[in-house]
């Protein structure tokens, strides 16, 4: 694995990159970097397609998952959009996202300081979950740090 950050806007990112983003599984996409991945790609329908038209009930069957959609990572950490992640389900959702990497070739992968914004998980605990799920690979992580009035988001 290679590890790094980057002081950028997540969708800015260079060509070949996939995104990774925590979202819930009512596809509320309404705050954050959620909504501006929804924004930029209209990300809800196409979840929506992709889980039969309810989010709800595919994280009743399948709980915690990753999915994919065009080059966009969604990891469904958890049920509504109210609720708080953990850092098993993190990484139940991390765990899927390698895999899915493995499988299709994918070697590059752009995120945000994932799980520490509103879902208010703690970064150092985070990244190390990150490190230790991607080691074993060699796929590259950036996780993007951007700036809004001068501050690290």
């Amino acid at each position: 694995m290679v590890y790094h950050e980057e002081e950028m806007d997540l969708l800015s990112v260079p060509q070949g990159y996939f995104i990774a983003h925590c979202i819930s599984a009512d596809f509320a996409l309404g705050a954050g970097v959620a909504k501006q991945i929804e924004d930029a790609f209209c990300m809800r329908k196409m979840l929506f397609k992709l889980c039969g038209g309810d989010g709800i009930k595919f994280f009743s069957r399948y709980g915690p998952s990753c999915i994919p959609c065009s080059n966009v990572y969604n990891l469904i950490t958890k049920c509504r959009h109210w609720e708080k992640p953990t850092l098993r389900t993190l990484e139940t959702t991390l765990v899927d996202m390698r895999e899915n990497a493995i499988d299709t070739g994918v070697s590059k992968i752009a995120m945000p300081m994932i799980g520490c914004g509103l879902d208010k998980l703690v970064w150092d605990d985070v990244k190390a979950l990150i490190q230790r799920v991607f080691e074993p690979t060699d796929i590259e992580i950036m996780v993007c740090l951007w700036r809004k009035n001068g501050n690290k988001t």
